[in-house]
């Protein structure tokens, strides 16, 4: 099975150009895969996209046959002049049977009057699919970036959903057939992928792989590549944001998933957004 994770920067490149189509191409050049994982997807923010591909879900779907698509708006908002709705989130798109999905608002504790900064509600996405060996959790998220006091409360409640979800596998609640208790496909298979907005040594990342006696989480580069720095996945030619590379774009795999994580590439010569897209392959 193999996943691409990528902020996709509402599909702007570089050269400032709007295309949902080259990012979907450039993912496809670095896998053929079977599920994307996509942050900062727009609906009707023409300050963001202009006037191409307004509903951006709809176009992927457009652009995707054989694949379902599910969009998760961490912001659902009445336009200023009150005539549409704006959205603003993430989207995982899979041609694997889908299992459940869960929109999972995180944290966003008070932030820092003395340090105004912008900010957002943020989201995971929580999308159980079928991989060839059971039901696999997909969990992609984007964080906050200005605020270290919030980044770190949604790293947290990241990893305590993935716990969640694993408890609720080892011990399963009472079911009833053909009602909404009727029984889930729980797992303790997790892959928790986006964009972090931390760096490999920071105290979210340490409490993200924080260990647990049974359900720990992994850097899935660190599986195949221990002790190595990972891959810069962010400002690698547009220094807007900082003045050196780094990565921030992970791919976080459980414990019962760390003996099937097989292969790991990053493209970093893409421009077409300005993060780069990470591939995960796991195996039987």
């Amino acid at each position: 099975m193999k996943i691409v994770t990528w902020n996709t920067q509402w599909f702007k490149g570089l050269d400032e150009v709007v295309s949902v189509e080259r990012v979907l191409r450039v993912a496809r050049e670095l896998a053929d895969y079977d599920v994307i994982c996509m942050q900062e997807v727009a609906v009707n923010y023409p300050a963001l996209s202009g006037l191409t591909d307004m509903d951006q879900p709809a176009k992927v779907q457009q652009l995707l046959p054989g694949f379902q698509v599910y969009f998760s708006a961490a912001i659902d908002e009445l336009s200023p002049c009150g005539s549409y709705r704006q959205k603003f989130g993430n989207l995982i798109a899979t041609r694997l049977a889908v299992k459940s999905i869960e929109h999972v608002p995180l944290p966003y504790p008070n932030p820092v009057i003395s340090d105004p900064t912008p900010s957002m509600q943020r989201i995971c996405q929580v999308m159980t699919v079928q991989a060839p060996w059971g039901p696999v959790r997909i969990m992609t998220t984007h964080l906050e970036y200005y605020s270290q006091v919030m980044r770190h409360a949604q790293a947290v409640a990241c990893r305590d959903l993935h716990l969640q979800g694993c408890a609720l596998a080892d011990f399963p609640s009472v079911t009833e057939e053909g009602t909404p208790y009727q029984p889930k496909p729980l797992t303790t298979d997790t892959v928790l992928c986006g964009d972090f907005n931390f760096e490999q040594g920071s105290v979210e990342h340490a409490d993200m792989i924080r260990p647990h006696p049974v359900h720990s989480l992994h850097n899935a580069w660190n599986v195949l590549n221990a002790g190595a720095p990972h891959p810069a996945t962010f400002r690698i030619y547009d220094r807007k944001y900082g003045p050196e590379p780094v990565g921030c774009d992970f791919f976080f795999v459980s414990e019962s998933l760390k003996h099937r994580v097989k292969r790991f590439a990053v493209d970093q010569g893409t421009k077409v957004s300005d993060h780069q897209p990470v591939m995960l392959e796991l195996g039987e």
